[in-house]
């Protein structure tokens, strides 16, 4: 090579960045797993076409649930997709309160939904059910009576 003239033929077309193309992930049973997270909740969900009977921990939602509020955050990505009593969720909670594990429920099941059926992955989306909500508590910092309460000021 004398000069680089020669290196003009060598290029070659880099190769595109195409979009993740997300597929079915369905277990020998026929239903589609997903982990939530919110706060310090947990929750693990399997999803598999139903009747539309959610148990979460062995007991059914309107029991583990009491509050109607609780129970309509955990129904909205059904109502996001249109597809209320079309599956059954059972699920694990563990950690956090009451409202942080339906927080976390409602993000397992819009994440096994997709996993269910990929073309429901926009309306989940647009609704902002798949992103985890990042809000945790504030550390205590020492010093401080809680994490930004000071002591009480005495000016004698």
């Amino acid at each position: 090579m004398a000069d680089l003239s020669s290196l003009a033929g060598l290029r070659t077309a880099a190769p595109a960045q195409a979009s993740p193309v997300h597929e079915r992930k369905v277990d020998a049973q026929g239903r589609a797993y997903a982990t939530g997270k919110r706060k310090n909740a947990v929750a693990r969900v399997w999803v598999k076409p139903g009747s539309g009977k959610i148990v979460v921990n062995g007991r059914a939602v309107d029991v583990y649930f009491a509050r109607p509020v609780l129970r309509m955050l955990i129904n909205q990505p059904f109502q996001a997709t249109r597809s209320e009593n079309q599956f059954d969720v059972m699920c694990t909670v563990t950690g956090g309160g009451l409202s942080g594990q339906a927080g976390a429920l409602r993000h397992g099941i819009s994440r096994a939904l997709t996993h269910f059926d990929p073309a429901l992955r926009p309306a989940l989306k647009s609704g902002g059910f798949l992103t985890r909500d990042p809000r945790v508590v504030e550390r205590k910092k020492y010093g401080k009576h809680k994490a930004r309460r000071s002591t009480q000021f005495s000016k004698r």
